[in-house]
């Protein structure tokens, strides 16, 4: 997949809950061996685990040329020098996360299902938008994104599209040629062996 023509890039999220001192050489061996685009740091635990995770996150992804993003939390962003936010809520925050950060962060929404609000975010000056899940999970209420949402969004949107949450090989591979991007975390995380996950799905 990652060899064909107008391949999506890999998108990654950092595990949930992970402590800073077993997080860092996760990430690296990860890293070293995947052409990462961008690293995404979620928004749960405390102030001070966030901040100790942003500034792991940022010293292994920039020595490699990756931007890093976090779930919602602006001010930690700015504090721990990241490169912008992924928010959680649709289009509501775009426009006062892109005044507090400025023109060059990244800001990238996070829209569930809705076209609307993937419409409403990027007309607000979002730098991508995200949908899912994509795959079938226990949690939200059932509804996926299917790849029509993705193929629509591909022929009549410029802002790209990152496909996440579920990701499995067959929907990766039905998925590639018409997103921007494919996060995966969890999909790697909860295996033994992250590496040989990520080798599996990214192929």
């Amino acid at each position: 997949m990652t060899e064909q023509p107008n391949s999506p890039q890999l998108y990654l999220i950092t595990p949930v809950g992970a402590a800073a001192s077993s997080l860092g050489p996760l990430l690296a061996d990860v890293m070293d061996r995947f052409p990462v685009a961008c690293l995404r740091i979620p928004g749960a635990g405390t102030e001070e685990d966030l901040g100790r995770i942003a500034d792991l996150a940022r010293e292994i992804a920039h020595a490699r040329d990756v931007a890093v993003v976090i779930d919602d939390h602006v001010r930690l962003a700015l504090r721990h020098g990241l490169d912008g936010v992924h928010l959680r809520d649709g289009a509501r925050s775009v426009r006062h996360a892109r005044k507090e950060l400025g023109a060059d962060a990244i800001v990238g929404a996070f829209c569930g299902i809705s076209r609307h609000d993937g419409m409403n975010a990027a007309e607000a000056g979002a730098d991508y938008v995200s949908f899912g899940p994509c795959g079938e999970t226990a949690l939200g209420h059932g509804a996926m994104a299917g790849a029509d949402l993705f193929e629509w969004w591909s022929e009549m949107i410029e802002i790209p599209v990152v496909a996440e949450g579920a990701l499995s090989p067959a929907l990766i591979g039905q998925l590639a040629p018409i997103t921007d991007f494919l996060a995966l975390g969890p999909e790697i995380w909860a295996e033994s062996d992250p590496v040989a996950a990520l080798t599996h799905l990214w192929r």
